[in-house]
């Protein structure tokens, strides 16, 4: 039976250490907003369920699996801003536009309809589109923030 007891030691002697720092600084810098994910992922599943909870389904059928749609879209997005935030904070600016549809959706989508719909939209929209900012800066902050460190690299 092999021995398991001894320490590791300190890894400050390791070849590859900087190497290392500069991996976890990468993928934890990503993460500058890890406490929007969940609200994002809560409006995204409040938009997919709002026909339900305001009864709108029978009155604006068109909307309600618009709602749906755009709120199983939102929470995908928030899942992948988990999973992958280097990749997806990218994308911010699609939440923003959504938001903005969002937004408008009632008019378009919808068959005259009325203000309980149009406020929840409104309140829907302007959330995801503020939340989209809030990600949209995060990850143009840390965009800099690399290639500052980057540059520093190669001096």
């Amino acid at each position: 039976m092999a021995d398991v007891s001894h320490s590791r030691g300190d890894l400050s002697g390791h070849p590859d250490v900087q190497e290392m720092r500069v991996r976890y600084a990468r993928v934890l810098g990503g993460r500058d907003v890890a406490l929007v994910d969940g609200p994002v992922f809560l409006v995204g599943l409040y938009c997919a369920v709002s026909p339900w909870i305001l009864h709108f389904t029978l009155n604006q059928p068109a909307l309600a699996v618009h709602n749906l749609i755009m709120g199983v879209a939102i929470v995908v997005m928030a899942l992948g801003f988990t999973a992958n935030p280097s990749r997806m904070y990218g994308l911010s600016w699609a939440m923003c536009a959504m938001g903005i549809w969002l937004i408008i959706a009632p008019w378009i989508v919808g068959t005259g309809p009325d203000a309980g719909v149009i406020a929840n939209n409104a309140v829907i929209g302007g959330l995801t589109c503020l939340l989209g900012l809030v990600c949209a800066a995060a990850a143009m902050r840390s965009g800099r923030k690399d290639r500052r460190e980057e540059m520093a690299g190669r001096m």
